[in-house]
C-alpha cells in the first residue's frame, strides 16, 4: 500500500467521505487511491476557491469536515480567500495540498513555494508528511483538528514521494476532544448580574444560534429583560416560523451603535466583542457605549449551548414559546425593490431551505424581511472575502440533499467563483439563484462617503460593471445552468415557482 492508498482509506474510516477537488500532477497519486477505495464521493472544482467554498457550507450543514484537494502552493492559494471565511466560520475542513517530492523540492522548480506558510494564516493544524509510512496518521490527526469544537482547518501537505512511496498504514481514527463548557462560576457570576435588572444584552453566534441555543436564550430574555442579538454575520441560524427571531447587528457603524445603545452589560455568547468592520475617520472602532461592560458567558472555545441552558436553569427561567409570527403575506407586486423581494422570497420558499446570503449591500432588508418564512437556515459571509456565495451554496446542497438552497448573490460578488455553476450544473443540485444585477460595486459608494473621499472619473471606471453589461443568462447557459431574467415581483414570483418545482440548479437574473 503506498502512502496516498493510506490518506483515502484513512479519511474514510475517520468519517470524511465527500472530497472536492482541482487536482494537478503532484496528487495523481492521491486521485488513484481514490478510485481504489470505494466511498469517497469526488465533485470536480474548475477553480480552488471553489474547492474551499465549498468545503465551507459543507462543513457548516453537515457539521463535519469535507476534504478538499489543491495543487502545490499556488493552488492553495487559490483557495485562501474562502478558507479566510471558512475560518471566520468555524467550518471544519481538511486540504490536502500536494507538493513537491521532498528531494525535489531543494532543486527550486516552477511551483515551489512556501506551502505551509501560506496555510498557517487560515489553519489551525498544519502538517507536512515526510515519509509514505506516517501519511495515515498525519491524515487521522487533520481529521481529529477539523472536528475539534467549534471547528476548525487543517492542512496536510502531501510531497508526492510520500504519496507514490510504499509502506503506507491506515491509521485508526483519533476521537475530537470534548467540547469545553462554561465554568460554573461563569453561570452564577453572569446570572447574578442578570438579576440586577441592568440593562443587559446576550450577543450570541455560531452554536447559540441553532433552535436550541435561541430557546434557552429566549428564555432568559423573558425572564430577565435582556435583549437578544447575533453579530453582524454568522455561520449558520436557524429561524423561520416556529423559532425564536433574532436581530443581527446592523453593517453601518451609525446603526450598529444605535442599536447597541443603552447597554450596560454586553454578555458575549460564542461571539466577539462587536466592532466596525473597517476603521473611518471620525467614527469609533468598538461599538459599545463607553460605560457599557464586556462578559464572556461562553468563549469561542466553549459550548454556548450548554452555557446557555445552564444560565436559564440557574435563573429559573421557565419554557417561553417563541411569539407568534401571524399570517405570512403573499408575494409582491410591483418592482424589484429589496423589501419586496423579501417578501416573495418568504412566501414562496419551501420548509427547510437553506440559504447563502451574499446579497451584500443590496440585500440588507433581506434578512429582517424574511423574520417569519417557514422554518429555513440562513448563512452568512463570515469572513468579509466576497465569492462565499455560489460555492458555499454549492457544498451546502451536497451536504444536505433534499433540501432546496437558495442563494442571494451579487454580481460582482459572483464573477469571483463563477465556475460554482458548472459544478451545480454536473451534480444536478437543487441550487436556485437569486442574481442581483445592478452592474456595479454598489457598496462602494456608500463606503466612499464613510471613508470620505470623492467620487470622480476613476471611482466610476473601477466600480461600473457596465459596457459591456454582464449577460447571466448567457453566463448560467453556458456553466449548464438553465436562467432566465425577472423585471417585476410576479415575474420572480413566476420563475421561483418553476425552479422550486424542478430538479437541478436554475439562475433568476434580477435586474435591480
Amino acid at each position: 500500500m503506498n502512502g496516498a492508498e493510506s490518506l483515502a482509506r484513512t479519511l474514510l474510516k475517520s468519517g470524511v467521505d465527500t472530497c472536492f477537488a482541482n487536482p494537478g500532477t503532484s496528487e495523481l497519486h492521491f486521485v488513484s487511491a481514490l478510485d481504489a477505495a470505494p466511498g469517497m464521493h469526488c465533485v470536480l472544482t474548475l477553480f480552488e476557491g471553489v474547492a474551499t467554498g465549498c468545503a465551507d457550507g459543507y462543513g457548516r450543514l453537515a457539521d463535519k469536515p469535507a476534504v478538499t484537494l489543491m495543487h502545490c502552493g499556488p493552488g492553495l492559494a487559490n483557495g485562501l480567500a474562502n478558507l479566510h471565511n471558512a475560518r471566520r466560520a468555524c467550518a471544519p475542513v481538511v486540504n490536502i495540498v500536494g507538493d513537491q517530492a521532498t528531494y525535489h523540492r531543494p532543486l527550486d522548480s516552477n511551483l515551489t513555494a512556501d506551502t505551509e506558510g501560506w496555510a498557517r494564516p487560515v489553519s489551525a493544524w498544519v502538517r507536512t508528511s515526510s515519509a509514505a509510512s506516517g501519511v495515515g496518521f498525519d491524515a487521522a490527526a487533520a481529521v481529529q483538528a477539523a472536528r475539534t469544537a467549534p471547528g476548525q482547518i487543517a492542512t496536510l501537505i502531501l510531497p508526492a514521494d510520500t504519496a507514490w512511496g510504499e509502506g503506507g498504514i491506515v491509521a485508526e481514527p483519533q476521537a475530537a476532544p470534548p467540547f469545553p463548557e462554561a465554568a460554573p462560576h461563569t453561570i452564577r457570576q453572569i446570572a447574578q448580574l442578570l438579576r440586577s435588572g441592568e440593562p443587559a444584552m446576550l450577543f450570541l453566534s455560531r452554536m447559540a444560534l441553532r433552535a436550541r441555543g435561541l430557546e434557552a436564550a429566549y428564555r432568559i430574555a423573558e425572564a430577565t429583560g435582556a435583549r437578544l442579538m447575533a453579530q453582524q454575520a454568522n455561520s449558520r441560524i436557524e429561524r423561520g416560523q416556529g423559532r425564536v427571531p433574532i436581530q443581527c447587528l446592523p453593517y453601518a457603524v451609525p446603526d450598529a451603535m444605535a442599536a447597541l445603545a443603552g447597554i450596560r452589560h454586553l454578555i458575549l455568547v460564542g461571539a466577539q466583542r462587536p466592532v466596525a468592520i473597517f476603521a473611518y475617520p471620525n467614527q469609533p472602532s468598538h461599538l459599545t457605549p463607553p460605560d457599557a461592560t464586556t462578559h464572556v458567558l461562553a468563549r469561542l472555545d466553549q459550548n454556548p449551548v450548554h452555557a446557555l441552558e445552564s444560565l436559564a436553569d440557574e435563573l429559573g427561567a421557565p419554557p417561553a414559546p417563541p411569539p407568534h409570527p401571524g399570517p405570512v403575506p403573499g408575494p409582491a407586486s410591483g418592482a424589484l425593490q429589496a423589501g419586496a423581494i423579501a417578501q416573495t422570497l418568504a412566501a414562496l420558499m419551501p420548509e427547510q431551505t437553506v440559504v447563502v446570503d451574499e446579497s451584500v449591500s443590496f440585500g440588507r432588508p433581506f434578512y429582517p424581511g424574511t423574520r417569519f418564512a417557514p422554518p429555513h437556515d440562513w448563512l452568512q459571509n463570515t469572513g468579509s472575502s466576497i465569492g462565499m456565495g455560489l460555492p458555499v451554496a454549492t457544498g451546502a446542497a451536497f451536504a444536505a440533499p433534499g433540501r432546496r438552497v437558495i442563494a442571494l448573490q451579487a454580481d460582482g460578488s459572483a464573477l469571483y467563483t463563477v465556475q460554482a455553476l458548472w459544478t451545480q450544473a454536473q451534480a444536478r443540485l437543487d441550487v436556485t439563484t437569486l442574481l442581483l444585477a445592478n452592474r456595479k460595486y454598489a457598496i462602494l459608494s456608500s463606503e466612499l462617503a464613510n471613508v470620505g473621499a470623492q467620487p470622480g472619473p476613476v471611482f466610476q471606471s473601477l466600480t461600473d460593471l457596465r459596457n459591456p453589461d454582464l449577460d447571466w443568462i448567457k453566463i448560467a447557459n453556458g456553466m449548464g445552468v438553465e436562467a432566465a431574467r425577472a423585471c417585476t415581483c410576479e415575474q420572480l414570483a413566476d420563475l421561483l415557482r418553476h425552479s422550486l418545482g424542478r430538479k437541478g440548479p436554475f439562475l433568476i437574473e434580477l435586474l435591480i
